[in-house]
């Protein structure tokens, strides 16, 4: 399987594992705070995701990713803050909304994750990814009114739920761009240190507004479903991210919300209006063209020197060892300049600059 295949299936399990966040939470936050409740699913991403990385290290050697370093710890304290931030804002959003508008709504971060990757780092956007955040947008925009019948129009009003969230999407939208920078270094560290670093944030807002509690087996189920839900949901979205950039990842992640709103509707029995089912169909039709969108281009290579996972079979790393190496490792590399002309994303090697 090539690495671009295997990228996709990393995307769409993390979208799957995600997709089980909503409804759960809301049913968790009959007993638990929503500030807390964010607090507990980090921090057992967080503690999950060490118990998985000490079992990893036993069985696997070092050295096959590129660690963490002092230079990226910009990008890591403000990849935390935004973690603090988001689900905050989503699971408040949540306590004022149904589970499905909810979940639906968050395929508003692939159109907050694609504006932000044009507008910060140039990332290339082309026909069928416009085309899909129009579509999404407007499949958002009739989920935030909810009623659109010709009376309710007259007094329009947006719900203060569905607010929250559009909020959420637009801080992880600039925290999946951020990570995006951290997307070549060790995934499980990267999300180690987003769940402890945002966990212990929320906990501590938690505790100083006084809402830091709960029946016990509440807090331990919390706990789970931040492993399966924000840890391991996480780890592959950044190893996704590696070989497809930030937009695209996000296009093919676009299956959370469908995945959420299905379980909504199994879980919490919640009623299917029209307005919902013409969402859902424009949003569907929003993450095919995301997904099947192409680009292919003659581009150039610049002479690069940095360190990340990388084999010697995809046709940019040509440098040679004094030693023998099998499959995937690390170390500090120089790319030459190279020219050519192949199908790409705007992966680790990919990041160039599209004229207008």
């Amino acid at each position: 399987m090539n690495t671009k295949n295997k990228a996709i299936i990393y995307a769409v399990l993390a979208a799957l594992l995600y997709g089980i966040q909503v409804p759960f939470s809301k049913l968790l936050e009959g007993e638990l705070s929503p500030v807390f409740l964010a607090a507990l699913l980090y921090l057992g991403a967080g503690a999950g995701m060490l118990a998985v990385n000490a079992a990893e290290i036993r069985i696997k050697p070092r050295g096959k990713e590129a660690e963490l370093r002092k230079k990226d710890l910009p990008f890591v304290i403000l990849m935390i803050v935004l973690d603090i931030a988001a689900p905050i804002l989503l699971l408040t959003g949540l306590s004022f909304s149904t589970g499905g508008t909810a979940a639906l709504l968050g395929n508003f971060e692939i159109v907050a994750t694609a504006l932000l990757a044009m507008l910060l780092f140039r990332e290339a956007v082309g026909k069928r990814i416009w085309l899909s955040i129009a579509l999404i947008t407007i499949a958002c925009m009739i989920l935030s009114v909810g009623d659109l019948s010709l009376e309710a129009l007259k007094n329009l009003q947006l719900s203060r739920g569905s607010l929250l969230v559009l909020m959420a999407c637009v801080v992880w939208g600039l925290e999946n761009n951020c990570t995006r920078r951290l997307s070549g270094k060790n995934p499980m560290q990267i999300v180690i240190f987003k769940g402890f670093g945002s966990g212990t944030g929320s906990l501590l807002l938690a505790l100083i507004f006084g809402r830091a509690s709960g029946p016990v087996p509440y807090i331990i189920l919390a706990a789970i479903l931040g492993f399966v839900a924000f840890g391991l949901s996480i780890y592959f979205y950044i190893r996704a991210q590696r070989e497809l950039g930030a937009a695209r990842t996000s296009a093919f992640y676009s299956a959370a919300p469908f995945m959420g709103a299905f379980f909504s509707f199994l879980i919490l029995h919640e009623k299917i209006t029209w307005t919902f089912l013409l969402a859902l169909l424009l949003m569907l039709a929003g993450s095919a063209l995301g997904i099947s969108e192409k680009h292919n281009h003659m581009h150039v290579h610049l002479r690069e020197a940095h360190e990340h996972s990388h084999t010697h079979n995809d046709g940019h790393h040509t440098h040679t060892h004094d030693y023998e190496v099998k499959g995937e490792h690390s170390h500090m590399h120089t790319h030459e300049e190279i020219r050519h002309d192949h199908p790409h994303t705007p992966d680790t090697h990919h990041r160039h600059v599209h004229g207008g």
